[in-house]
């Protein structure tokens, strides 16, 4: 028989169709590790493939899905990758074997590899370089076991298939590889990419056929199949779910029929693919029916590839931080900064709110910090806030953005509308969860965090969402993070603030500062990876108020502020007392940091310019 890699493009091969489904089917519940069934009852596993080989399968998939060390590590598997995916392929081998023997027939061996099912960066923990690792060992096993080729399959995301296509390139350079994406019903990746984009990206990375599996079904499947004929010349592979299930008494059952699936095979052969199949709900009976169809057009002229392939869109770089914002423009020019933070009103009732950032802008403040919901309360939104006091007070803002309450989706549909409306200015944060907040009930989000929001935010700066689709330009964000310099975990601090940075963060504002040897000891730790440094300050309002930040919220507090607070006889002689600390501490970080950012304490907008003019100021706003 001749290599896979002999014959690609030349005529209609057919695939297997589902092994999780035949499984669950005989009594395999579907929260059992398929892939430790080649281990544990390896019968089963040849019998599901000599099925599908009886059923005229012209490429067996190894039961390896979710034989990498992600998945395996959740059924406390992690150490058995090499061992699983090697019995997997001496299972499928087997039953070639059988078949060669009974009816001189023979089939390929592919080495199936699936998503890791962890999100990667930017969405989550996991680097594109754990990936790749995971992936070069799973594939170094299969490849070491004797695949005749491999199929990374229901691929979600286009960074995932790229981190699989180069471990394929670097464990197994001489096998062949299919790579194919999952899409959604509007013949979409599940990461926003379109099928032409995914195509033409998998061509550039080196796949040796490129293709859809999986999705919602067969017509999605040959919508996808479709538009990737025009993105490459390449051979194409098809093997769509047999629709979408539904739960009838207790089981997921999978309604299109066999001939349905024969009918999609001859249409998507028609299409442009060569490789068709099945995966979820499709059995070997599916199989059997298709295979007439394969059969049918093997002998016919395939529809010619066509020479027009889809251009790769490239990234639209953002302009020089100096030009995307006032703030921007200080910092790369090295001036110091001065913030002041404002909370946004619970009512819906901005004019407060407007009326300090007028004041506070007369009094040298040079950009408005306004926070995202802080201590997870309900508040008017930050972006409405930012843009009213924008529109009537000229005063550039910026947008603390928050990941708790959205999802990816509803970040990148935020941010991209922050832009369109002018704010240049936004600061990257996880968020206060909801149960330290008025609505314990209420539910949290976090598709991504602060780190994952960095890269989103970076990646719409050079005009691509998510999917690495582009969106027409640059949004032009300057992109800020929070540090704590005295946080209880400063190991642990310190290496999220510098994923931070490579994520692409372009400056930094601290937590309030009362003890400059801990802001000294965080430069340090920061200097080889230092960005502009705005250091928070909070005048304190009482004994009390020092108190719950040193005791409730950890903030290192020295012993002589809170005696200092302690001698304030009064609430006025306390409040001057915050004020002369937070003053003496703007004098002491000065020299060390790019700019200061000042706490509005309760709404006492005139404190705040007093602490930044060192002056006292007449109360031009009413204070509460």
């Amino acid at each position: 028989m001749p290599s896979f890699a002999e014959i690609f493009g030349t005529r209609p091969i057919l695939a297997d169709g589902a092994m999780g489904t035949v499984l669950n089917s005989r009594g395999v519940l579907i929260s059992r590790c398929f892939d430790e069934l080649n281990l544990t009852d390896p019968s089963l596993i040849l019998a599901v493939h000599e099925e599908y080989l009886q059923a005229g399968a012209e490429i067996l998939e190894t039961n390896t899905f979710g034989a990498n060390r992600f998945r395996l590590g959740k059924y406390g598997l992690g150490g058995k990758v090499a061992e699983i995916n090697a019995a997997g392929v001496r299972i499928a081998r087997q039953a070639v074997e059988r078949l060669l023997a009974r009816q001189a027939g023979t089939a390929w061996v592919s080495g199936t590899i699936g998503p890791l099912g962890v999100r990667l960066e930017p969405l989550g923990k996991t680097g594109l370089d754990e990936a790749r690792l995971a992936f070069i060992e799973q594939i170094r096993a299969l490849a070491a076991a004797g695949v005749d080729m491999l199929t990374i399959e229901t691929m979600p995301a286009l960074n995932e298939a790229r981190e699989a296509l180069l471990a394929a390139h670097e464990a197994a350079p001489g096998l062949p590889v299919v790579a194919m994406v999952t899409v959604d019903d509007e013949s979409n990746c599940l990461d926003g990419s379109s099928a032409a984009h995914a195509a033409a990206l998998l061509t550039e990375w080196g796949a040796d056929a490129v293709g859809v599996n999986c999705s919602t079904g067969p017509a999605s499947v040959l919508t996808a199949i479709e538009k990737m004929r025009a993105a490459t010349t390449l051979p194409l592979a098809a093997m769509p779910n047999a629709g979408m299930p539904r739960a009838i008494e207790g089981r997921n059952i999978y309604l299109i029929s066999p001939e349905y699936m024969a009918s999609f095979a001859r249409k998507a052969i028609l299409a442009g693919a060569q490789i068709v199949g099945g995966c979820c709900g499709t059995t070997p009976h599916h199989i059997r029916i298709m295979r007439t169809a394969v059969r049918a057009l093997d002998a016919q002229e395939q529809v010619a590839h066509g020479d027009a392939v889809v251009e790769i869109v490239r990234e639209t770089p953002p302009v020089p931080l100096a030009e995307r914002s006032r703030l921007g423009a200080l910092l790369a020019q090295g001036t110091f900064v001065n913030m002041a933070e404002i909370v946004p009103p619970r009512g819906i009732d901005c004019s407060r709110e407007i009326d300090g950032a007028r004041m506070l802008a007369l009094h040298g403040v040079h950009a408005i910090n306004v926070p995202d919901s802080p201590s997870a309360s309900a508040r008017i939104s930050a972006q409405t806030l930012c843009i009213q006091i924008q529109q009537h007070t000229a005063t550039e803002t910026v947008l603390h953005y928050t990941c708790r309450d959205r999802n990816v989706l509803r970040i990148q549909s935020d941010l991209l509308g922050a832009s369109s409306i002018g704010l240049r200015n936004i600061l990257c944060l996880t968020g206060d969860p909801p149960r330290q907040g008025t609505y314990q009930d209420a539910t949290a989000v976090y598709d991504v965090d602060s780190i994952g929001l960095v890269n989103m935010a970076r990646r719409l700066n050079h005009g691509l969402d998510v999917g690495s689709n582009a969106i027409g330009a640059s949004t032009n964000f300057a992109i800020g993070v929070s540090a704590h310099p005295g946080a209880p975990d400063m190991e642990h601090e310190l290496r999220r603030f510098k994923y931070k940075v490579e994520a692409g963060a372009e400056y930094v504002i601290t937590q309030p500062v009362f003890d400059l040897r801990l802001l000294e000891d965080f430069l340090a730790s920061i200097e080889g990876y230092r960005i502009p440094v705005i250091a928070g300050i909070l005048p304190l309002t009482s004994l009390r108020n020092a108190e719950f930040l040193k005791n409730d919220l950890r903030v290192s507090m020295p012993e002589e502020m809170m005696l200092r607070m302690a001698q304030a006889d009064t609430p006025e002689a306390a409040g001057k007392e915050g004020i002369l600390i937070a003053q003496e501490m703007l004098a002491a970080v000065r020299p060390y940091v790019q700019g200061v950012q000042v706490t509005v304490p309760e709404g006492r907008y005139a404190a705040a310019a007093e602490v930044l003019t060192g002056t006292p100021i007449a109360a031009q706003i009413a204070q509460v």
